[in-house]
């Protein structure tokens, strides 16, 4: 008699949940005899809180959280493990029609270059003819957060004095973008889109532009459920990764942008969904730009819980002084992500992996075949500024960035 596996899994409602609701709805999930069941939630800090109190096994939470949790940085949580990751890319900066308008007077194009729209907004925040500018991101432990702030920085703008930072829910970011509450923000789809289409948003740059091939989401596991219930885990991540290829056929986004468009899952017509899973995003004033891997859900090793994303994450942690900087909190961070339970869970399946768990992260500036087979294929993965992080020397990597 096969083993049934029950597990709750909590999501938030965006475009790269995709995995985890296909995952149940196309019956992957049942195929490896799980009964999982998915609690929606608005909030990153309500997914945090519902960990804590043990209302969910696992979740599709923010790359960095399972790390701030460990370090003790995002409490009330308990120890937690990324075993997978759950997609490449899928974020987006969107500003007002009012900064983009500055911006474009100064040189910003609708091509969403990273660098160029960078420097235009350098120059109108040091014209000093904008007011202090309000920038949003759904949690200061995501990959939202250090993106906006490596770009910021990168553009000779400091995030902690030319700008102010504050957190909403993904949900809520076009409507507080609207009333003026901020001026632009981080977050992922379809709430650019959104903000865009129905808010009057214009995108700046996405994520892909920022630092290509990059992490986002992950499957968060609370660490003790993980030890206790190996099993399920493992079956979880099969149905997972049947999930990821399903989502990345082109003939099923159609369907995939209906299923997600239901009130259970993002609760938002199709039409908003399905322009970014074909990587064409409506980025203002009626232009559509087409971008290359804007969002990946299997290719590229997407899901992957490399080592040296983890360590990047920490990295950006303690460059914004959120943390200081120690071995054991590097050690902490690097064993948050787990490729070692991915590789088992997934080994009878017959895919190719990565056989190392970390990489020069911003070193492949092309698509390159790895492996003695060839049969995977990375990058390309460069940080726009042309910026590489080798997770074998962290402390120079740290000590060689500046915080604004």
């Amino acid at each position: 008699m096969t083993t049934r596996h029950a597990i709750t899994a909590g999501f938030v409602p965006l475009l790269d949940s995709a995995l985890i609701v296909v995952a149940k709805e196309m019956g992957f999930a049942e195929e490896q005899g799980i009964d999982l069941t998915l609690l929606r939630e608005r909030s990153w800090a309500s997914i945090r809180d519902r960990f804590a109190v043990r209302h969910i096994d696992v979740a599709h939470i923010l790359g960095p959280m399972p790390i701030a949790c460990n370090l003790g940085l995002n409490v009330p949580a308990p120890d937690m493990i990324v075993p997978m990751a759950l997609g490449l890319g899928g974020n987006a900066v969107t500003v007002s029609a009012a900064l983009w308008q500055m911006m474009e007077r100064n040189g910003a194009t609708t091509d969403l270059d990273a660098r160029r729209n960078g420097t235009a907004l350098q120059t109108v925040i040091r014209s000093g003819k904008s007011l202090p500018l309000r920038f949003g991101v759904v949690h200061p432990y995501s990959g939202h957060n250090y993106e906006l702030r490596y770009w910021l920085a990168a553009s000779g703008i400091d995030p902690d004095r030319d700008i102010e930072i504050v957190v909403l829910p993904p949900p809520d970011m076009g409507d507080a973008l609207a009333s003026g509450v901020i001026d632009g923000y981080c977050a992922g789809e379809p709430w650019n889109t959104f903000g865009v289409l129905h808010r009057g948003g214009h995108i700046a740059t996405v994520k892909a532009a920022i630092w290509r091939s990059s992490p986002e989401k992950v499957l968060g596991v609370n660490a003790e459920w993980g030890r206790t219930n190996p099993e399920a885990m493992a079956a979880l991540l099969v149905a997972l990764h049947r999930a990821s290829h399903w989502c990345a056929l082109p003939e099923n986004h159609a369907s995939l942008a209906a299923l997600l468009s239901k009130p259970a899952y993002v609760g938002r017509d199709a039409e908003l969904l399905l322009p970014a899973l074909n990587g064409n995003l409506a980025v203002g004033d009626g232009v559509m730009a087409t971008v290359a891997d804007f969002f990946v859900p299997t290719a590229k090793a997407a899901t992957f819980p490399w080592k040296s994303h983890a360590l990047w994450f920490y990295t950006q942690m303690v460059r914004w002084r959120q943390i200081e900087h120690t071995g054991k909190r590097q050690h902490i961070a690097a064993e948050t992500y787990r490729p070692d339970v991915y590789r088992a869970a997934l080994k009878d399946l017959g895919i190719a992996m990565p056989s190392a768990s970390a990489k020069v992260e911003g070193a492949l500036t092309a698509e390159t075949p790895v492996g003695s087979t060839g049969a995977l294929t990375l990058g390309p993965d460069g940080f726009f500024d042309g910026g590489r992080f080798d997770p074998d020397d962290v402390d120079a990597y740290i000590a060689s960035q500046s915080t604004g």
